[in-house]
């Protein structure tokens, strides 16, 4: 609501009034007292006025004013005196609207503002229920006022997050130009330091449970965990005995260890077509992985070792090892961080504890000596409840190295029989064809 103008007959009479630059002051006052909704009455006042102030001031009222440290001015005489010359009789409320323009009421601002924020925030309600929480915490916690500081640019700024993540996490991983050229109208949306890069981030850490951090390659990790890559080729994952490449058979045969790409997985179909079945270990350190390749090179089951976080590289072999009937194993670290990751896997892909349970670190506590104690915040264990009392019971760290002769104890027993090289029950076989790389089993059953 504006408050009306004088006529604009007035206009240079009200100049030659109240237009002198000593009297500024007074018309912010005025015009304070108008926004807050307060009527012209009593008094106002200027500290430490010069002479040029109280000069404007006698012009203004016929009178000199006071010689006091400051300078006070009664707004109901210059009221008077604005109606009785006849220069404003509507009053000073309309002559200080005429001089300096509208005057919006602060209340009503206020809600205007309010009802703008809620507009700008209205996308997040089309979000799935798993972001329902993330969106709640947006509205209360500032982030989107301290990244747009307007309502007309959080509006912009919430409906091109909110698109983003509707379509995340990416399937099959792509580089995050790519996508952002796909989905939000131009390759460089979700560069770093953009906004809309910083709130998209946001949601994905609610959205893939990517625990705190910082830095650069913490930040690469975040994006890579919903399926944003840098490129397709930092990506990768650490595998041991699959096969259907020259590369990987020769890798195979040597009982050796290889490394895949994401490039490697995707390069030539949308997503990979996997043929498989048996028994996949999956290992979070790659001292497993080498120590089993160690011991029973080429006869050692198939294994994939994450590497800490899972990598884009990582979900999308496992992913398809899974779609296809493949049973995943997993084993990590017994500590806060250890479970996390394990649970971050869970949301991406099934898997079974091996050796992962409440009773195997309760076994593995009494079989190690001088570990070091359990640090972080606790986090939910939800293959296994009993294992996060226990941990937090037993408050004890127990690193994959320090039961690792129980590790290979088991891959032992699941030994692919025959000479080195030939596929056996559990064995995986990546083959490349048409429609691109595709691990698949060859054998003649699958164990449990």
């Amino acid at each position: 609501m504006n408050l009306p103008a004088a006529p604009r007959a007035d206009i240079d009479r009200l100049g030659r009034l109240l237009g002198d630059p000593g009297l500024d002051w007074l018309l912010e006052r005025v015009r304070e007292r108008m926004a807050g909704g307060r009527p012209l009455t009593g008094t106002v006042s200027l500290a430490r006025p010069d002479g040029l102030h109280r000069l404007a001031a006698e012009r203004l009222l016929g009178r000199p004013p006071g010689a006091g440290r400051s300078l006070t001015v009664r707004l109901e005489a210059v009221d008077a005196m604005l109606r009785r010359s006849g220069a404003c009789p509507e009053g000073l409320a309309a002559a200080v609207t005429a001089l300096t323009g509208p005057v919006a009421l602060r209340a009503e601002a206020q809600a205007d503002e309010a009802q703008a924020w809620q507009e700008a925030y209205a996308p997040l309600g089309t979000l799935d229920t798993g972001l329902t929480e993330w969106a709640e915490r947006i509205r209360a916690d500032g982030l989107v006022r301290r990244l747009a500081r307007t309502p007309e640019t959080a509006r912009t700024l919430v409906a091109g997050a909110v698109q983003a993540l509707r379509e995340l996490p990416a399937v099959p991983s792509m580089s995050r130009a790519t996508f952002a050229a796909r989905h939000l109208g131009g390759a460089h949306a979700l560069d770093e330091g953009t906004p809309l890069a910083a709130l998209v981030l946001s949601g994905i850490r609610s959205l893939t449970g990517f625990p705190d951090g910082s830095g650069a390659e913490w930040r690469r990790q975040a994006w890579a965990s919903a399926g944003l890559l840098k490129d397709d080729v930092s990506s990768t994952v650490l595998v041991l005995n699959l096969r259907g490449t020259p590369a990987l058979d020769w890798m195979a045969d040597m009982g050796e260890p290889a490394v895949l790409t994401l490039r490697s997985l995707t390069r030539h179909a949308r997503t990979p077509a996997l043929t498989v079945t048996g028994n996949v270990h999956v290992c979070e350190n790659p001292a497993v992985l080498c120590a089993a390749a160690d011991t029973f090179g080429s006869a050692c089951p198939p294994m994939v070792c994450l590497q800490g976080q899972p990598s884009a590289a990582a979900l999308t072999l496992l992913r398809g090892l899974s779609a296809q009937g493949a049973e995943l194993l997993y084993h990590g670290d017994f500590d806060w961080g250890g479970v996390r990751i394990a649970t971050a896997l869970r949301r991406s892909v099934p898997w079974r504890p091996w050796r992962y349970t409440a009773a195997d670190y309760r076994e593995a506590v009494g079989g190690t000596t001088a570990a070091p104690g359990l640090s972080g915040t606790a986090a939910e264990t939800p293959w296994d409840p009993a294992l996060a009392v226990a941990l937090a019971e037993q408050g004890v760290r127990v690193e994959e190295e320090a039961v690792l002769d129980c590790l290979l104890s088991d891959l032992e027993t699941r030994q692919r029989p025959g000479r080195p090289g030939k596929a056996g029950p559990d064995a995986v076989q990546l083959f490349t064809g048409r429609s691109g790389i595709r691990p698949g089993r060859t054998g003649p059953g699958s164990r449990p």
